[in-house]
């Protein structure tokens, strides 16, 4: 069994009563605590000045009297101002690290009854800090001033609110609430997401540190961006503007001029100073949409800001400061630049600290449907008018676009648009057969147009031009496959659908892996697309 160790200050006002045995008929509380019938104090540690030695020792003394199981501990301490925060904070701070706990032979409890405010406050951030392995305890006198001998009671406080139902309870509806915020706006059933949008809230309410953001565009990434900004506005953990900018459409000297600022006269048409979005995000949040668009240069001193909150402005010799938190985003692997030398590793892994792939609407299937309902009632509210879909029209629209033949190379924008088109041809406040068909050729064609050369290329390069157009067809296919499956052997699975019914012991990861073979290609490969 565990000793309970109590440490604490003497009261120099509410230990001291007198002088002879009137003493023992008033409450005493560091007395008191060691007359308590349900709590054994086997040692205790009393620290005291020179002014309040003689106190001291005949407290000790009578504890020694009424608790004979306590061994009393006096510590001479030099303390010239009680009411100094940063003197009483120093000297309980190396006490703390100079005391030898055993927590596994001992339980320590924090007397802060005693001593001044300042101390009662010291305690308390050393104990929550973890400086002090310990509990608070509190002691109160008798609730009726008649009761002799004035023991009066205590109650042990543990920082540890988890422990506490109530407030547990409390805080996990806060959460609940602060997560459902993070999430108004976002329609989804996909359980991934909402376990990623639960650790962003309670990243955001405990971290300023840079988060990463990968998705493909129109995924939500400065919506989400936006809604940790009005998160920690109004938990006061910000008080500057959320300020965002596309990297991609910085180029030159207009990309450091944009960031950063400059001074009249640093380049050609600089006819003023300039302030630049860094400087603007002081104290708020500073979203980078594709980020990996930046320049080196521009990288370099991106850097340098987030580490030192200094920055030099284009084409001036004096750093300015700005205090933001940064938040970046991209639809690159920016892994792989790193590797080409696009991105600076540096930079990569100082904002790789927390980072969330959000996925694309292709890869959230169960998203669409809730997304349906949204954006009617987004419709219904913008344009004054409620507008239903048939039931039949509805499954025939939602067929398609949980099949693998819908692209959503536009993500949740993509699908925004293609509801509001439906919205606005609707007659009679009802979506019907021929509404959906035509919406579906819409879609069909505009995907076919916009059929992702550019990413056949990027993964074969120069051997994508020797591809007949039935094989760039049909490889973009399987990739597609490809991305929406979890494993080679789903994707093999949806692919061989057919044909693997006529085979014994059908093996269609390796019949996938192969044809990938053709073309150069791996799983992993199309995984980190």
């Amino acid at each position: 069994m565990k000793k309970t160790v109590v440490i604490g200050f003497i009261g120099s006002v509410l230990d001291y009563v007198g002088k002879g045995s009137q003493r023992w008929e008033k409450w005493r509380p560091t007395v008191g605590l060691c007359q308590q019938e349900d709590l054994i104090v086997h040692r205790l540690e009393l620290l005291h000045d020179e002014r309040s030695q003689f106190l001291a020792h005949r407290v000790g003394a009578d504890i020694e009297t009424i608790s004979p199981e306590t061994e009393v501990r006096l510590n001479c301490i030099t303390l010239k101002d009680p009411w100094d925060f940063e003197e009483v904070y120093a000297l309980l701070h190396d006490f703390a690290r100079s005391y030898p706990f055993r927590p596994d032979e001992e339980d320590y409890l924090i007397h802060i009854t005693t001593g001044s405010h300042v101390a009662q406050i010291c305690w308390f951030l050393l104990t929550e800090a973890r400086y002090l392995p310990a509990r608070l305890v509190q002691t109160s006198p008798p609730r009726r001033k008649e009761t002799p001998n004035g023991v009066g009671t205590y109650a042990i406080i543990d920082l540890d609110l988890s422990r506490y139902h109530k407030i547990a309870t409390r805080f996990a509806q806060e959460q609940q609430a602060t997560v459902s915020f993070l999430k108004s706006g976002i329609a989804t059933r996909n359980p991934q997401f909402n376990g990623m949008i639960e650790q962003i809230e309670r990243v955001a309410g405990r971290s300023r540190a840079p988060m990463l953001l990968i998705g493909p565009t129109g995924a939500g990434k400065s919506f989400l961006a936006k809604r940790v900004y009005e998160l920690k506005r109004n938990r006061h953990q910000l008080t500057g503007r959320f300020v965002e900018v596309n990297c991609a459409t910085l180029r030159g000297d207009s990309a450091m001029s944009t960031l950063f600022g400059h001074v009249k006269g640093a380049f050609t048409g600089a006819q003023t100073d300039r302030a630049g979005l860094l400087k603007s995000a002081d104290g708020g949040l500073l979203f980078l949409d594709e980020i990996g668009e930046l320049g080196l240069d521009e990288q370099a001193m991106l850097l340098k800001a987030i580490e030192e909150k200094t920055f030099f402005p284009f084409g001036s010799d004096k750093e300015v400061t700005s205090d933001f938190q940064l938040i970046a985003g991209t639809h690159r692997d920016l892994r792989r630049w790193v590797a080409e030398g696009k991105f600076r590793e540096d930079l990569y892994a100082r904002i790789n600290l927390w980072t969330y792939e959000i996925p694309g609407l292709a890869a959230r299937h169960q998203d669409i449907e809730p997304n349906l309902d949204f954006e009617l009632e987004r419709f219904a509210s913008e344009q004054g008018e409620r507008v239903r879909f048939h039931a039949e029209a509805k499954r025939q629209y939602l067929g398609f676009a949980t099949s693998a033949d819908a692209l959503w190379t536009g993500n949740f924008r993509e699908l925004s648009a293609s509801v509001t088109r439906m919205a606005t041809l609707a007659e009679s406040g009802r979506i019907t057969d021929a509404v959906v068909n035509e919406e579906i050729s819409r879609l069909r064609q505009t995907w076919q147009l916009a059929a992702p050369a550019d990413e056949l290329d990027s993964l074969l390069g120069e051997a994508a031009e020797t591809l007949d157009q039935f094989d760039r067809m049909q490889l973009q296919a399987v990739i597609r496959v490809c991305r929406q499956s979890k494993t080679l052997s789903e994707a093999g699975r949806w692919l061989f659908n057919v044909s693997r019914l006529e085979k014994d012991k059908p093996n269609d990861a390796d019949r996938l892996r192969k044809y990938l073979a053709k073309f150069g290609l791996s799983w992993q490969a199309l995984q980190n697309i």
